[in-house]
């Protein structure tokens, strides 16, 4: 059994990308039978910046190009969540407890029919968009504390 406290965090960005309605955008994982629904994240690579990172995870996984969104708030702190004992030594080949997180708050300017969760690599089985408050009902239970500080730190610009 890996000891977590050995481990160190995984360095990944997220995405809040709310639509003209103020609704967030959710996935439901491909890799989870689990009726979880998750917001666009994902790891930020060796020297990559933490902004570009974001955007690159938000192309992979959604289809949605830079030019598609606005940056309207960063996290003012890196977020953090560990993964339950029964996965630590298991995701990401070992190497990690669990992520911290730079999260971005961006507005979505296209329209739903630019959202393609058929990308290369899809990450996603079905999207759709939720009501900020419900974000931490929907996510899995080892990132419900994850999601209520996201929604905490951007809050001000939440509807």
């Amino acid at each position: 059994m890996t000891d977590p406290s050995t481990l160190s965090y995984r360095p990944c960005a997220g995405v809040m990308l709310v639509n003209h309605e103020g609704r967030v955008f959710v996935g439901q994982r491909i890799d989870n039978t689990l009726e979880a629904w998750q917001m666009p994240q994902g790891g930020i690579d060796p020297g990559e910046d933490a902004h570009a990172a974001a955007v690159r995870e938000l192309r992979e996984e959604t289809g949605i190009d830079a030019d598609q969104v606005s940056l309207i708030a960063e996290a003012a702190d890196e977020l953090f969540y560990d993964l339950p004992s029964d996965l630590v030594g298991k995701v990401w080949k070992g190497k990690y407890r669990g992520q911290r997180q730079r999260w971005f708050l961006f507005r979505f300017n296209g329209q739903d029919s630019d959202v393609r969760i058929d990308t290369p690599h899809p990450e996603f089985r079905a999207w759709r968009w939720a009501d900020p408050v419900d974000l931490p009902r929907l996510i899995v239970p080892f990132k419900r504390k994850l999601y209520e500080d996201v929604l905490a730190a951007f809050a001000d610009h939440l509807n």
